[in-house]
C-alpha cells in the first residue's frame, strides 16, 4: 500500500464515549500511515450516523474516487469496520462499488484480507456486531419510551405549547410555555365551534404570532397530549392512553368533540351567513375617500371591519357601525 485517504466518523451519541473522538481516531490513523510509510491522499471527517451511506463526507470522499478512476489500486482506511457501517446489507453493497473503482476499504484495528477466501467469514462477523449492536439499542431505546410513557411523562421533544423542564431530582418532564399554550388553548375552542374549516383557524392562528405549518398543525389538533393524556403503542400496534403528569391545555371533552368535527365528513356552519350577519350593511355604505363601495371582512380573523378595496385604506368598525345604525332606526 503506497497510498490511502483516511476516514473518519463520529455519530451524535458516540462522540462522549471514550476512544470515538474525531482527533484520536485521526492521530491513530496517520501514526500507523507514518509507520507503513503510506502516503495519506486525504482526510475525511464525518459527523453522521452509520446506518446507511447517505453521509455527506463519505459522498465526497467515493465522487473523488470515481473521479480519479486510477490504474493504481486505492485504499481507505479507517479504525474499525463499525466506522464504515452498521449495516451488513449496504456495507457489502458499498464494497462492491467500491471494488469497480480499483478501491479496498480496510479496517487497521480489525484487518481483513479480502484476497483470501476464509477471510470473508471474518469480515461477516465484523460487519454484523454493529448491526446487532443498533438494534439492540434501538430496542432498548423504545422500551424505555414506552415505560416512560406508561409512567404518564412525555418522553420525545415537547408539542407546541410546552416546553421540556428537568427537576431538582433530575425528572424529565413537560411545562407550560407561553405565549404558545395560550393560542392552542383558543385554536381548539375555535374548532369545537364548527365555524371555521380547518384552514381557516390554521390562517387566523398564524395572524396571530402562531409559527406552524398547515401539515404539522394537522397533527397538533389531533395530539391527546393537550387533554392530559398520553398516548401508548403497544408491540402488537394496539394503542392506548394513560393520563399525563403534566397540566393539560384543554378540557378531555373538548378534544373529543374537536375530534368528532375534524374526523367526520360534515360541513361547517354557513360562513357567508355568518358574513351577512356581521357585515349586513354591505353593499349600502360608501367609501368617503375615494367614492367606491365598501366591502367587510375580518382582520387577523377576529375583529370585522367595512373597508375600501382601494389603495386610499379607508376603513371603519363594523361593530361600531352597525350599532350606530340600529339605533338610529330606533330613533
Amino acid at each position: 500500500m503506497k497510498s490511502a485517504y483516511l476516514y473518519v466518523r463520529v455519530s451524535t451519541d458516540e462522540q462522549k464515549r471514550k476512544g470515538y473522538s474525531l482527533p484520536e481516531q485521526e492521530d491513530r490513523l496517520l501514526k500507523y500511515c507514518e509507520a507503513n510509510n503510506i502516503n495519506v491522499r486525504g482526510i475525511y471527517r464525518e459527523d453522521y450516523s452509520a446506518k446507511n451511506f447517505n453521509r455527506p463526507e463519505w459522498k465526497k470522499l467515493v465522487s473523488v474516487i470515481k473521479r480519479e478512476r486510477c490504474k493504481e489500486e486505492n485504499n481507505i482506511l479507517f479504525i474499525k469496520w463499525d466506522r464504515f457501517s452498521r449495516n451488513i446489507q449496504y456495507a457489502y453493497e458499498m464494497i462492491g462499488i467500491l471494488r469497480k473503482c480499483n478501491t479496498k476499504a480496510m479496517a487497521i484495528d480489525q484487518p481483513v484480507d479480502l484476497e483470501i477466501p476464509e477471510s470473508a467469514v471474518m469480515l461477516a462477523v465484523y460487519l454484523s456486531v454493529p448491526e446487532a449492536e443498533n438494534t439492540r439499542r434501538a430496542l432498548n431505546t423504545a422500551n424505555g419510551m414506552r415505560r416512560a410513557r406508561q409512567m404518564g411523562r412525555c418522553p420525545n421533544k415537547a408539542p407546541i405549547g410546552y416546553v421540556n423542564l428537568t427537576a431538582a431530582d433530575g425528572k424529565k418532564f413537560i411545562g407550560i410555555k407561553q405565549p404558545e399554550a395560550g393560542i392552542v388553548r383558543w385554536i381548539f375552542l375555535q374548532l369545537a365551534k364548527n365555524l371555521y374549516t380547518i384552514t381557516e383557524v390554521w390562517r387566523m392562528a398564524v395572524n396571530k404570532g402562531f409559527l406552524c405549518s398547515l401539515s404539522n398543525f394537522s397533527k397538533l389538533i389531533r395530539n391527546p397530549i393537550y387533554c392530559g393524556l398520553i398516548p401508548i403503542r403497544h408491540n402488537s400496534g394496539e394503542r392506548d392512553m394513560v393520563p399525563g403528569a403534566h397540566e393539560p391545555l384543554i378540557p378531555i371533552q373538548t378534544y373529543y368533540e374537536v375530534q368528532n368535527i375534524i374526523n367526520t365528513k360534515r360541513k361547517v356552519s354557513n360562513r357567508a351567513e355568518q358574513l351577512k350577519v356581521v357585515f349586513f350593511l354591505r353593499g349600502f355604505l360608501i367609501c368617503p375617500l375615494c367614492g367606491r363601495m365598501l366591502t367587510g371582512s375580518f382582520a387577523k380573523g377576529l375583529y370585522p371591519y367595512y373597508h375600501c378595496r382601494n389603495k386610499c385604506r379607508a376603513r371603519i368598525s363594523a361593530v361600531l357601525l352597525n350599532s350606530n345604525y340600529e339605533r338610529k332606526l330606533r330613533s
